[in-house]
């Protein structure tokens, strides 16, 4: 043995290959197929982490994902990731860990002292101890619970890396490769099955690889690479290596993840740090084997304990010794076993205890040839080390007892079914005392457990269930229940979950003070809230429990499993839906005209449109805005509108249909003529609002806005099939069929007489306000045409087919040249439409009535319409919820926020003197300064008024005048042009 690595070596390591790394800035080296644990431990490391509570001493204790000691930071800068367990960690060239929970550094840690301050920080202390004095709470004990809470840092920097998400079916699913799985798989595959095996690690194999098993006459980890070959070959079998199924769900889903580049430094180019995986099988085996139960007793947290199929795992594994004498102490059979494996790999083992006084002869062998002690009927007492292990104390059988000098100690009290896949559709486990432990019970439809999962723990019986016959190594699996070695006074604290510091005597207080269900029990102590899901902590505390309450573990129960059974990243459930990609971009017809024209794009609702279109000589975006709107109101101007909803109603019920939708009736609309509509939704409030236009006796278009285009067309047929069956109308949305634009200015007619087709009168007697009609255009094309304004100015609005939009942009940019023609953006939009004193998102919010809004006439109709009636109530009629009204500085150069509240002169800014806020702002190029509209108490009575506008998040205070809401052409003479 060199140092603390083997020289047999190990199944999953390449001596050949080594790999520098660091460790709290400290060099080490290990070999390629290490772990971060395993590569430590070989290193002579012993202290790992600092336990959250009490910060103590903490080091390796498992093998897998139930570690939950050995916490480290892996990599840095943007790419920093806390909380990730070293035994699951592949080690790679370079890699660079850091411990947690400590200051200033691992071996020093000043926030030990809390352990001088246990008797303060017993179960529950959270709930007892900052009561008083309650002004203390904001000042001093919030503060410091905040800085304490948390375990390992984020690094706050955007995430570099990228994810995917994917899905696939089988009609098999196995997870977990170890033999059973591997039976499972091979037999499906035989059978031309499509099959999916999951493996949480790099290779398959599981326990073979970790174990000196032999099948027919050579090693297990040889047997599980010929079927892992012929897995690979077989054409209907996919193997997802480095993956963990996480959660189970109905219609036969299997959320998975995929860790695709965590063994590297850096992802490569193209390739995702993770992959979520949907996985949609018929039928699944589990196969995640068991987890390895510790025994509480008095010092079994210090550095060097460890489970004995931990020390077993990382000696056949890796060919890394925990120390120079191990002992193990186990009530099972197979703690002798891990002793066999052990001193096979050349560990030295001093002893192996075990409070059974009829263990098999067979067993004892192994270790008596090893020079070893075999103790069977004595008991550990106490473990006993300052900053590491070093001795324990042992009761020998028959009376008398002896310390036994020690640096590793393994221990064992049994092994739990890993059943949690099979626990999350609701089914709740069953206590088994054969086994000691709780097993699946009535399982999902559709799911199987095989092999440790199952309680099959013999590999013969693993052989023997999956209809296979080999030549295995036979190996015992008996056990008696051993959960707790009682301490004596001052013999030490006996830990239970090690993570969260929770002691067989917190367990006993929650009990005294009357915490006895298991989920209270959880809570009042932290059992088994750490990272590790209590894997290792919540049998144990249930068996103490058990026993202080005079129950059975059965009748004590068991907390709820859900998933996910180990964490996922947030960005692999994401996936690709981040940033920009937050959700599809849908791209308007005309987006490539904005592109030719390098305009400023901005994500509204979901679609991607220009916000300005900047000219080369313009130095801000301010510049930009007030050029196109001064050009529409002045010349002409045109806006791409094809975002907005757009839902055709058609049939002889048609009219009839949109009066009870709107709360202005549709019945009387003529043919060839547009109205505008408000929408209320069932409680009375406004939904939204836009156009409708009568194409014909029984066809209409509705236009909403953008924001609530989906909204709309979900209530529009929620009405339909819902609430009015009875009526003979159809609705389809044509959102994405028309390209729709918007030609505004005084020139506007002039423009659009160069592209429709001749014979068509656009005259203001022939065509006028609020007129619709069908066309063609550009030599042809079929077009509706409306004389809507949302400017305020002579306009009119073209819809093309969809294929056609972007030709018709090109085509009215060229006809009006002579005039002056701007194309215009979002921007100019808002602020045309707030100089009009056009409501918008802003003003129809989900939070404001028709009467807020000035349309209180619309609610008051007689006619029956969704939301009328609810629209009546008192407290959405009464004007001291406020009316729409516009805001125009008295310093004509200050500038207003949206969002800032108003309040009158003279009385402080307190909440009790709010009487309203600003809902949109804009810079209006026509009146020289920032106007705003905004919802003010009585606000139509209030004209002239000066009120404050009162920012105190961005420091504004500012002076307004109320005014009517529009603020350019009251009159409405230019749209009427």
């Amino acid at each position: 043995m060199s140092g603390y690595r083997l020289s047999a070596g190990g199944t999953l390591v390449d001596p050949a290959t080594r790999l520098s790394f660091r460790f709290d800035d400290k060099a080490y080296q290990g070999l390629a197929g290490d772990s971060l644990a395993s590569a430590l431990l070989a290193g002579g490391v012993s202290l790992f982490g600092r336990s959250f509570k009490y910060h103590r001493r903490r080091g390796l204790f498992a093998a897998g994902p139930e570690e939950p000691n050995a916490l480290v930071e892996l990599r840095g800068g943007a790419r920093r990731e806390p909380n990730l367990k070293a035994p699951v960690v592949e080690l790679y060239d370079g890699l660079e860990a850091w411990s947690q929970n400590r200051w200033p550094s691992l071996t020093f840690d000043l926030m030990a002292v809390n352990g001088l301050l246990d008797k303060l920080f017993v179960a529950g202390f959270y709930y007892k101890t900052f009561k008083w004095p309650s002004s203390f709470w904001e000042k001093l004990y919030e503060p410091l619970i905040r800085r304490a809470a948390g375990l390992g840092r984020l690094s706050g920097e955007p995430d570099p890396d990228s994810y995917e998400t994917a899905t696939a079916h089988a009609d098999l699913l196995v997870v977990g490769s170890g033999p059973a799985g591997l039976l499972a798989a091979r037999t499906a595959a035989r059978a031309g099955r499509r099959v999916i095996l999951v493996e949480r690690d790099a290779r398959l194999g599981g326990s073979l690889l970790t174990t000196r098993r032999t099948i027919d006459g050579q090693p297990g980890a040889a047997w599980a690479a010929a079927v892992e070959a012929e897995l690979a070959a077989a054409p209907h079998v996919r193997i997802l290596r480095r993956t963990t199924v996480f959660g189970t769900y109905d219609g036969g889903q299997f959320g998975a993840l995929e860790r695709v580049a965590d063994h590297l430094p850096v992802p490569p180019p193209h390739c995702p740090r993770q992959r979520a995986w949907t996985l949609v099988a018929g039928e699944a085996i589990v196969a995640a084997g068991a987890i390895e139960r510790p025994i509480v007793f008095p010092g079994n947290d210090l550095p060097g304990v460890m489970l004995a199929g931990a020390l077993r795992h990382y000696a056949v594994g890796y060919g890394a010794a925990a120390g120079r004498a191990v002992t193990l102490f186990t009530a099972n059979d197979s703690g002798w076993h891990a002793a066999a494996d052990l001193i096979a790999s050349g560990v030295t083992v001093a002893a192996v205890i075990d409070p059974r006084a009829d263990v098999a002869p067979a067993l004892t062998a192994a270790v008596a040839a090893g020079s070893g002690r075999a103790l069977a009927g004595a008991r550990l007492r106490r473990a006993l080390g300052g900053k590491a292990l070093e001795a324990i104390d042992v009761d020998l059988p028959g009376g008398g007892s002896d310390r036994i000098a020690t640096d590793a100690l393994g221990v064992s009290g049994n092994w739990q079914p890993d059943i949690q896949l099979a626990t999350h559709r609701g089914d709740r486990p069953v206590w088994s005392d054969a086994h000691a432990a709780f097993t699946a019970g009535k399982l999902p439809p559709g799911i199987r457990l095989a092999g440790a999962a199952a309680g099959t723990f013999r590999l013969a019986d693993i052989f023997a269930a999956g209809g296979t016959e080999a030549a295995v190594d036979l190996e015992g699996a008996a056990l008696t229940p051993f959960w707790h070695v009682g301490g004596s006074k001052g013999a030490g604290k006996a830990f239970v979950d090690f993570q969260h510091d929770v002691t067989d005597a917190d367990v006993a207080l929650a009990a005294r003070e009357g915490y006895v269900s298991v989920e209270h029990l959880k809570r009042y102590t932290t059992l088994g809230m750490a990272t590790d899901q209590g894997r290792t902590a919540n049998l144990n505390g249930l068996a103490i429990l058990a026993e202080l309450t005079g129950r059975t573990i059965p009748q004590t129960g068991i907390t709820t499993m859900r998933p996910p059974v180990e964490p996922v990243a947030i960005g692999a459930l994401a996936g690709h839906h981040r940033a920009m990609a937050f959700r599809p971009r849908r791209l308007p017809p005309i987006h490539m005209v904005a592109v030719e024209r390098e305009a400023q794009m901005i994500e509204v609702g979901p679609w991607w449109r220009a916000q300005w279109f900047p000219l080369p000589h313009e130095t801000d975006w301010q510049q930009s805005v007030d050029r196109e709107v001064t050009t529409v109101r002045k010349a002409v101007g045109v806006c791409d509108m094809s975002t907005l909803g757009k839902i055709e109603v058609f049939g002889p019920d048609a009219a009839a249909f949109l009066t009870r939708l709107c709360a202005n009736s549709v019945m009387k609309l003529a043919v060839g003529r547009c109205a505008y509509f408000l929408m209320l939704r069932e409680d009375g409030y406004a939904y939204d609002d836009g156009t409708v236009a009568r194409l014909g006796p029984e066809r209409f278009v509705m236009t909403c806005s953008t924001a609530h285009a989906a909204k709309v067309y979900e209530q529009v047929e929620y009405a339909r099939q819902v609430l009015f069956p009875e009526m003979d109308v159809v609705v389809q949305s044509a959102t994405e069929q028309w390209a729709q634009l918007a030609l505004a200015g005084p020139r506007a007619r002039d423009v659009l007489a160069r592209i429709v087709d001749p014979g068509f009168d656009l005259s203001g007697a022939a065509f006028p306000p609020v007129a619709c009609a069908e066309t063609t255009v550009l030599g042809g094309v079929r077009a509706r045409l409306f004389r809507l304004t949302f400017s305020g100015e002579l306009a009119f609005e073209i819809a093309v087919p969809a294929r056609r939009g972007a030709d018709l942009m090109r085509r009215l940019l060229i006809a009006g040249q002579d005039f002056g023609i701007v194309p215009y953006g979002t921007e100019a939009v808002g602020a045309m439409r707030i100089e009009k004193g056009h409501p918008v998102g802003s003003e129809i919010n989900g939070q404001t009535s028709a009467h807020m809004l000035g349309l209180g006439a619309f609610a008051e109709r007689k006619h029956d319409c969704i939301g009328r009636v609810l629209a009546a109530r008192p407290y959405l009629t009464d004007p001291a919820r406020g009316r729409l009204v516009g805001l125009k500085p008295v310093d004509r150069a200050a500038r207003l926020r949206a969002g800032a509240h108003l309040l009158p002169k003279g009385p402080d800014a307190t909440a009790a003197h709010d009487q309203g806020w600003i809902t949109s702002v804009a810079h209006s190029p026509t009146l020289g300064c920032w106007i705003g509209l905004g919802f003010l108490a009585h606000g139509d009575k209030r004209h002239a008024e000066i009120v404050r506008a009162y920012d105190p998040v961005r420091g504004g205070d500012v002076e307004v005048e109320v005014v009517a809401p529009c603020f350019v052409d009251p009159e409405g003479n230019r749209a009427r042009a």
